[in-house]
């Protein structure tokens, strides 16, 4: 049953996908005509000519007003009565033309940060590396950009950039005009701005092309824009995943080299990278794109260290699993949690550490464990700032895993009153599907947790009394011969030697 909903969801997918793509076909046919070079007879519109403006018509795009949310239009129509120019820009243009449901809706104008403050009072100023404003409806936020300029122009105490040795962007508050905010975006698909005056459609970088052709198309010289911002490789991963688009061979070229760029990255935005990367519904294909482009390995060293050539591993196929499963949680908006993808992530990296801690220093299984936990999430959080909110519960849900072991006395009990008890619960069987030895335990507490209170003292007696997989004997800690860890104040009781009989005098 489940199987046959997975087949129909997937069909499902794959054919809202071909329509989407059919109808950026042929909106793209009529744009750019028939045959290369051929104009449209329905609608005439102007050749694309590099590095020029080309203005589609409303009647030339399939953009509506109705599907550009209620207040990011409020937002363009007061800044425009306030005089200045605004668009609706990036992704939220780019999803439309893809027939799919923005999320997010930002803005371009030239009105300065402060002119944008002085005519919203629900406006806050954010950032200082990239100025930008935020208007606050609610839950809801518009975020608005001044158009980006070149980096040759004069620093003035408005206008400020700043670069480092390598080429990376410090500070980037140099404004310009729209041509050469286009200039400045990341890829051609993101350079289409919208406005909701005259609801004209403005391509600067033949980005409607690349649409059609599911091609991701970076602005400019690759590696330069790279080292501006090494961040933009990880968004070339990120879009091209998310809208199945193949990253052009240009584009392409310089990424394997320039990936250690990423460890000059501030580990806080590369937290905030992550979630984009992993959260977001496409997950897996991501993660494969990464592998592929050498881009996991300076975020995940300690990860990357224990991948095989053909990547087939147990530890590997549960990342994949864990991914997978995310996904689809995403796709049916239900919640996901950073601390779950983290501790799936750098799971093998803890247990294989824990080895070897324990072989080497002869430390019991449990402390080898517990100090392995510190060192795999010292190291982590050096390249990726998670929040300690984040890291608590990755702890949690690891040193559960050997809790969970314990079935005897009130210690199921005990472990189901743990805040991150289903996370924990979740994650075992998650690695019951690919780690070996763990189905009794793994059956046993889908039983537990599913009956009622009546029934959890026989499953208790049923139990076995045997370490389960994944369970270690601490070295030094005596067991019982039924696999129960003996009372550490009891004392082991000997048979008391006979003595021999005097010999007779």
């Amino acid at each position: 049953m489940i199987g046959r909903y997975f087949l129909a969801s997937r069909q499902f997918e794959v054919m809202k996908r071909c329509t989407i793509f059919s109808q950026i076909a042929n909106f793209c046919r009529k744009v750019l005509g028939k045959e290369d070079g051929e104009q449209s007879m329905e609608s005439p519109i102007p050749a694309r000519v590099a590095g020029q403006r080309r203005t589609l018509s409303r009647d030339q795009h399939p953009i509506s007003r109705k599907e550009i949310s209620e207040n990011a239009l409020k937002v363009l129509y007061r800044l425009n009565k306030g005089g200045y120019d605004a668009y609706l820009v990036g992704g939220g243009v780019r999803d439309i033309l893809l027939g799919r449901t923005p999320k997010d809706f930002d803005i371009a104008t030239n009105a300065t940060p402060e002119q944008i403050k002085a005519l919203f009072s629900n406006c806050r100023l954010i950032g200082r590396r990239f100025r930008l404003a935020h208007i606050v409806f609610g839950r809801d936020v518009i975020e608005v950009a001044t158009f980006r300029g070149h980096h040759h122009q004069v620093n003035t105490s408005k206008h400020v950039s700043a670069q480092s040795d390598e080429g990376m962007l410090l500070r980037d508050n140099v404004y310009g005009t729209i041509e050469e905010d286009a200039e400045r975006r990341d890829f051609t698909v993101n350079a289409l701005y919208y406005s909701a005056r005259d609801f004209t459609l403005h391509d600067f970088e033949g980005g409607i092309e690349d649409l059609a052709q599911r091609k991701l198309e970076l602005i400019g010289d690759p590696e330069t824009r790279y080292r501006e911002d090494p961040v933009r490789m990880l968004r070339a991963m990120r879009f091209a995943a998310k809208l199945d688009m193949t990253i052009s061979p240009r584009s392409a070229a310089p990424i394997k080299e320039l990936a250690p760029l990423l460890q000059d990255i501030p580990p806080a935005r590369l937290f905030e990278e992550t979630l984009k990367l992993f959260l977001a519904g496409d997950g897996l294909a991501t993660y494969k794109l990464m592998r592929e482009y050498g881009l996991f390995q300076p975020l995940f060293p300690q990860v990357a260290a224990l991948f095989t050539p053909h990547g087939t591993s147990p530890f590997e196929q549960f990342i994949e699993l864990a991914l997978i499963d995310t996904d689809t949680r995403v796709r049916e908006d239900k919640r996901v949690t950073p601390a779950f993808l983290y501790a799936t992530l750098l799971w093998g990296c803890v247990e294989a550490r824990a080895r070897v801690l324990e072989n080497e220093s002869g430390l019991p299984w449990h402390d080898a464990f517990m100090l392995a936990i510190n060192e795999v999430l010292d190291n982590q959080v050096r390249i990726i700032a998670v929040p300690r909110r984040f890291t608590t519960d990755v702890r949690d849900i690891w040193a559960l895993q050997q809790r969970l072991t314990r079935r005897q006395g009130r210690h199921p009990e005990r472990a189901m009153e743990h805040p991150k008890f289903r996370a924990a619960y979740d994650f075992l069987l998650l690695r019951n599907r690919v780690e070996r030895g763990l189905g009794e335990l793994a059956s046993w507490w889908e039983r537990y947790v599913e009956s009622n209170p009546d029934v959890r003292p026989q499953l208790q007696r049923e139990a076995t009394r045997r370490p389960a997989s994944g369970e270690h004997a601490q070295a030094g800690e005596p067991r019982s011969g039924d696999g129960e860890k003996r009372d550490s104040n009891s004392r082991s009781r000997r048979r008391p030697r006979r003595r021999k009989p005097k010999a007779a005098q």
